[in-house]
């Protein structure tokens, strides 16, 4: 029988060649083990205190009391202030916590304790007046860069000039809730159509938001085909895409549509069974629009399904978008897109409408503060490029979810000195005291075109009056809002002092003499 390795002398004598062999590769591996060991737990030392050092640094930003004069003979270019303004800086150092969000959350604190500072923009002083900063909880929320929308497969259809023009562009917006905010996808897909775009403009736009982030396929659409069919084939196009084998939901917008947070989104589709026949979108604020259009999803703030349903609407596309279908779609207004889907799917289906409230339309007109300003925190908002809807920078507005995560968003605070902060929209003070209701949103804008009062009251809740030109209330909006190098999160606000809001009474006189300039810093 042949002896065993472990019983040969000769194989461990150490002048065989093949002893020392072993040894010396033992002894590597060894040296090897030891050395990695030891370089694991360096790297693990340094990582620790680098992640000690940071979250030195950011409970530890002090508030910078210095006046930048470069920066602010800017804003007084971009927004026509005049030389003299009153000026008020005041840090806000956010605590996320394992709190629900409230519609309106106290703080017990002055947000302005003294007087504003009375500059010129052409000569101001070297510093201003330094606060201690404000403390506030939040709700410990997501962050964008932690999002995966791979669920979700979006169709839009624009044109070239529209995303071009700095006064109708999308694509910030866009890249907003179609990417992380760092530049990367966050897995939703968009198929965009441009109208009668030219090969160069295709490629422009291709080559323009693959750079942003944003995973998008452009193509070509024909505006001989009517708008009201270019929009139901669009869900079609969404069906036949290739990635959506891999999505849940396909979904229809417009180019002005904006989601704030699409963790929230996401979350709330979640609660849905993807696998049934689902049709999910919201009514028009306006009654009148309801009755006029019927009952239906409106798409501005978002149509959502199910593939299950949209693959039956496929099926039936060729027969829902005649021209005898497009006429039925016309209610004197012209054919509509979404009556051309509703249609489709009441017509030949037993599927109907699932309410999510919580998307937006915004067929408001005027002064949409009061929307803004009521605590809400909306899946969806549309209409806010202005023209004959209102105006508003939700994409300014939402920068400070970076800081404190999405649910920080539009969220109130309200101080001992009676300010309220609506984070992202305005910072709103009531001279005489906050003595309304809180918990109603107040009617500063018009329903359109007819106003009957109670338009707005069945999807909005019945509305309080305005104080818009009643000397109770003065609002300084945001205009910008910046991530700056530390990732603290400046924003700035500006009340301009020809502003008919801010008077006594209509036509009276005006609440003060100086344009006024406020920046919110929110550090951790």
């Amino acid at each position: 029988m042949a002896a065993s390795m472990t019983s040969n002398p000769k194989i461990l004598n150490p002048r065989s060649p093949f002893a020392r062999v072993v040894l010396l590769t033992a002894f590597c591996l060894v040296f090897l083990i030891v050395t990695l060991r030891s370089t694991t737990d360096h790297v693990r030392r340094i990582t620790n205190q680098l992640d000690h050092v940071q979250n030195v640094q950011e409970l530890s930003v002090a508030p910078d009391c210095s006046m930048n004069t470069t920066h602010l003979q800017s804003l007084q270019h971009k927004y026509g202030l005049t030389d003299r303004i009153e000026y008020g800086r005041r840090y806000v150092r956010f605590h996320r916590q394992d709190i629900q969000r409230k519609g309106l959350t106290t703080v017990n604190e002055d947000l302005f304790p003294t007087a504003f500072d009375a500059i010129d923009i052409q000569n101001p002083p070297s510093t201003t007046t330094c606060l201690k900063p404000l403390e506030v909880a939040v709700p410990r929320s997501p962050y964008p860069r932690t999002v995966d929308a791979s669920d979700l497969l979006f169709g839009i259809s624009t044109t070239y000039g529209r995303l071009i023009d700095p006064r109708t562009s999308p694509l910030k917006e866009w890249a907003h809730w179609l990417t992380d905010g760092r530049g990367n996808s966050n897995g939703a897909g968009l198929i965009l159509r441009l109208v009668d775009a030219s090969e160069s403009e295709l490629e422009d736009t291709r080559r323009t938001m693959g750079s942003m982030g944003i995973d998008v396929k452009v193509y070509l659409s024909n505006s001989a085909t009517h708008m009201a069919q270019r929009y139901l084939s669009l869900l079609p196009a969404l069906y036949n895409d290739p990635s959506r084998k891999h999505r849940k939901w396909l979904a229809m917008c417009d180019d002005d549509t904006f989601f704030p947070s699409m963790h929230a989104l996401l979350d709330r589709l979640s609660t849905f069974d993807h696998h049934s026949d689902l049709y999910i979108g919201t009514l028009s604020e306006d009654i009148n629009n309801i009755q006029r259009h019927g009952s239906q999803a409106f798409g501005g703030a978002g149509v959502f399904f199910s593939l299950h349903t949209a693959s039956v609407i496929t099926k039936l596309h060729d027969s829902c978008s005649t021209d005898q279908k497009l006429q039925e779609s016309n209610t004197g207004w012209g054919p509509q897109g979404d009556i051309l889907l509703r249609k489709c799917i009441y017509e030949n289906t037993e599927i109907r409408l699932t309410m999510l409230r919580d998307l937006h339309q915004l067929d408001l007109q005027g002064d949409p503060s009061g929307f803004y300003e009521a605590g809400l925190a909306p899946l969806s908002l549309h209409h806010f490029k202005g023209g004959s809807w209102h105006w508003a920078k939700p994409y300014e507005g939402a920068q400070i979810i970076h800081g404190c995560g999405e649910a920080c968003y539009l969220q109130r605070f309200v101080t001992t000195d009676d300010f309220i902060i609506s984070n992202g929209y305005s910072v709103a003070y009531y001279p005489y005291g906050i003595q309304f209701d809180v918990n109603q949103m107040e009617r500063t804008f018009s329903a359109a075109p007819d106003d009957f009062g109670s338009n707005l009251d069945f999807m909005l809740s019945p509305q309080r009056g305005s104080l818009v030109e009643t000397g109770r209330k003065v609002a300084w909006e945001l205009q910008e809002s910046t991530i700056e190098a530390d990732g603290s999160v400046r924003q700035t606000y500006i009340r301009k002092a020809n502003d008919h809001r801010w008077t006594e009474n209509p036509g009276g006189k005006q609440m003060f003499e100086k344009d006024g300039l406020m920046e919110l810093i929110w550090i951790s």
